[in-house]
């Protein structure tokens, strides 16, 4: 939250940030926009609730993992059902969920490109434990489930020891893959910030077969055309990732063997992760500003100074959150509009004419502040229903009563009177007088 203290959106919206992990939280959503998430957070000891409505998400945290409740795919789900923009995208979030579909991916991008461009190391895929019978060659790294960083991987040294793993994975009740043991010289990270490119060599020195585990030496290394290839084409996955890194091993034997991607939980490495994370800034108020587009303020109506209180809605703008924490004003549609454009809804006409905002007092709750916890800003105008119009009269039948009633037609309304009913009930009253004083004489 630190990071983005001071920062503001379109230059005068201030972004205020509230900061929790996945297991904290708690949301309900409502198909017409309506959401709230709960946050529980810790004061003085004590657990306190509060409601927040945020307009934007950075999701830095894994959302399916095998640690006991881990599984906050529920969440994802909510945020998307709300319709709140993300870094990554929540699409991409929910598909990450398990490594397996994302190596399908992968799997596609090597048919695209070649094996020799996007060098996939071979992996095979087992739903389940009944046809974990065998595999070509040993050693292997059996994975297990939807792990990360390093949870659920065993290196297998022959058949014997193939086949039970095989029964550890029955007792799991889920899905495994096993790939050939690469002998590493090193791994590699090459990460993608918004447009921002580094590359890592990482050497372990603790002899663990796992490189990314135990003690080991980090060094930055030049950016090539390959690692660029690497990951602009993964970048491109599940209609785009903002923050992702390609994960590859360099085997003794000279070869790379890209291994997978990760998306915007991976974690930052070496002395340049101060420098990432204001990456990750400048990456978030890009795309809020892209996603939350600037609400110009629009100008009073000639000839009426005071009508500030009544001032029209913009086209297309953004259904606002109530600021007092009561259920959210009744918005016009939004209208289709070229982008970019800024356009003002004209105002509603009356009965008698006059635009609907120089009618009547203003609202009763009094003048809005700004708040800075919405990226939107400006005034929220809530216009009250339109009179309901009274339904058409139908001609009475030809009788005797229609040339007296002809004989006295219904008053006309008054001139500035409040409203349609107070003139038909004015005509009703003038039509009763009438009937009495015919049938008196």
């Amino acid at each position: 939250a630190k990071l983005f203290k001071g920062k503001k959106l379109h230059g005068d919206v201030e972004v205020r940030v509230e900061q929790a992990e996945f297991s904290e939280m708690n949301l309900v959503a409502q198909a017409n926009g309506a959401f709230s998430v709960d946050l529980e957070v810790l004061r003085n000891g004590v657990k306190v609730v509060r409601t927040v409505h945020p307009d934007f998400v950075l999701v830095r945290q894994h959302a399916y993992s095998m640690v006991p409740g881990g599984d906050h795919r529920g969440l994802v789900i909510g945020l998307q059902y709300a319709g709140v923009p993300s870094v990554n995208s929540l699409h991409s979030i929910y598909n990450f969920c398990h490594k397996p579909w994302v190596f399908a991916q992968l799997v596609r991008l090597r048919r695209k490109l070649g094996a020799e461009e996007f060098p996939l190391i071979e992996q095979t895929f087992y739903p389940n434990h009944r046809e974990m019978l065998t595999f070509p060659r040993y050693p292997v790294v059996v994975k297990m489930g939807h792990a990360h960083s390093g949870m659920g991987k065993v290196k297998v040294e022959n058949q014997y020891d193939f086949q039970d793993i095989a029964s550890v994975v029955a007792l799991t009740q889920t899905y495994a893959t096993a790939e050939p043991f690469i002998d590493a010289k090193y791994d590699l990270r090459v990460q993608k910030i918004g447009t921002s490119y580094k590359a890592y060599m990482r050497t372990s020195v603790s002899g663990n077969w796992k490189t990314n585990t135990g003690s080991a030496m980090l060094e930055q290394i030049a950016m090539s055309d390959r690692y660029r290839l690497w990951v602009d084409t993964c970048s491109e996955i599940f209609g785009g990732l903002d923050i992702c890194a390609v994960e590859a091993l360099h085997g003794k034997d000279g070869r790379d063997h890209i291994i997978e991607v990760v998306g915007s939980s991976m974690p930052l490495l070496g002395d340049q992760q101060d420098e990432d994370k204001q990456l990750i800034v400048e990456l978030v108020l890009g795309r809020m500003a892209q996603a939350l587009p600037r609400t110009p303020t629009p100008s009073p109506v000639r000839g009426s100074p005071a009508q500030a209180p009544g001032l029209p809605s913009l086209a297309g703008e953004p259904p606002q959150r109530s600021l007092g924490g009561g259920p959210p004003q009744p918005q016009q549609p939004p209208q289709q509009r070229p982008p970019g454009a800024q356009q003002r809804a004209p105002p509603r006409q009356s009965s008698q004419g006059a635009p609907s905002g120089q009618r009547g007092p203003p609202s009763p709750g009094g003048p809005i502040t700004p708040c800075c916890a919405t990226a939107w800003h400006g005034l929220i105008v809530s216009f009250s229903p339109p009179p309901f119009p009274s339904p058409p009269m139908a001609p009475p039948p030809p009788s005797k009563s229609q040339s007296l009633t002809s004989s006295f037609p219904l008053a006309e309304p008054a001139r500035g009177s409040a409203s349609p009913e107070e003139a038909r009930a004015e005509s009703i009253r003038s039509l009763r007088q009438s009937f009495a004083s015919l049938f008196s004489e």
